[in-house]
């Protein structure tokens, strides 16, 4: 088909590029939630990261771009109860604003919660 369009996305070679950074999102935080807790900790990279990700992913899905490739809901909320078990077991020990502890919790479900709901949408197209 090649070329359909002239927006960024509307070509095969955009459109397997864009496959390539959803998978990839995807993947990464697959792999961190299958991997040691411990690099899940607030202070460690994929504590900081996999949040990252999981905005990024809402966007392109809301947009229309994450090409049918978000996990389903159910991953995403397993995802969530691993993710904020050590994020609570965890937080308390980097001794937090209490404000701070509140704001990030609810941010961090938040985050969850819409590439959960983005995913039982079908906004993965």
């Amino acid at each position: 088909m090649g070329t359909w369009g002239s927006g960024n996305f509307e070509s095969d070679t955009a459109l397997d590029h864009l496959s390539a950074v959803v998978g990839r999102l995807v993947g990464e935080v697959a792999e961190a939630m299958a991997g040691d807790p411990v690099e899940l900790e607030p202070d460690e990279y994929w504590g900081v990261a996999v949040p990252c990700q999981l905005e990024l992913l809402h966007v392109l899905a809301q947009a229309g771009h994450a090409g049918g490739e978000l996990p389903p809901a159910e991953v995403v909320e397993g995802w969530q109860e691993t993710f904020m078990a050590v994020w609570e077991r965890t937080i308390d020990g980097l001794e937090p604003k209490p404000e701070y502890k509140v704001e990030r919790r609810k941010v961090l479900n938040r985050t969850f919660e819409q590439l959960a709901a983005a995913a039982r949408r079908g906004d993965n197209s």
